[in-house]
């Protein structure tokens, strides 16, 4: 049972830099649960790719054809294949600090691509966006002094480096605040206060 082609879902992602191509790529994910990596047939191009690939699972034949709006170095892009997707990292062969206005030659909208918002940097926020782990990514035994931990995908940069988590200090502060030392004096106490007071005036 062949089953018809499905085009799978696309999602984008890209840096710009002038002055390191380290940092001028795009991010490319192809959603295509269940095809293991004998299933699947990748043709990546300077202008382009070509992927093909089937899951026995789903029973489903998946066929993506993009041509790139740019040339990409084909020696130096990444790949990553998981269980749900297909990840590449390809880095453009310009470099640029503008970013691509968009990442097909053609400018007409497609029903399967989106943005990877997950992923994706405004332009003038790159600096402090947080670098991203592609220790899994291969092509060159991983990304040097980019993150050599293998952390299953997870984006650090959205789990806030742990600033925003209770460490208990707080607590300690709060009650220290509430100790008796800083309680107010009651009001009867402030009456035989000022009473002795007197009395002493008097004496």
């Amino acid at each position: 049972m062949a089953g018809e082609t499905h085009t799978p879902e696309v999602l984008w992602a890209q840096r710009s830099s002038k002055t390191d191509e380290t940092k001028n790529f795009i991010y490319v994910t192809i959603t295509v649960p269940d095809v293991p990596a004998s299933n699947l047939k990748l043709d990546l191009k300077d202008q382009g790719l070509t992927f093909t690939g089937h899951s026995d699972t789903l029973k489903r034949t998946y066929h993506l054809e993009l041509e790139f709006y740019g040339k990409i170095n084909v020696s130096e892009s990444k790949v990553n294949h998981t269980g749900k997707n297909l990840e590449l990292k390809l880095r453009k062969a310009d470099l640029a600090e503008e970013y691509w206005p968009r990442l097909l030659k053609e400018s007409k909208k497609v029903h399967f691509l989106k943005t990877d918002f997950d992923k994706w940097v405004d332009e003038d926020e790159q600096n402090e966006a947080a670098e991203d782990d592609f220790s899994n990514f291969g092509g060159m035994g991983g990304m040097p002094g980019m993150g050599g931990g293998d952390f299953g995908g997870i984006d650090f940069s959205k789990l806030g480096g742990g600033g925003g988590l209770p460490t208990g200090e707080e607590d300690e502060e709060e009650d220290e605040e509430e100790s008796d030392d800083d309680m107010p004096p009651l009001e009867g106490d402030e009456e035989e206060d000022k009473a002795a007071g007197k009395a002493k005036a008097s004496a």
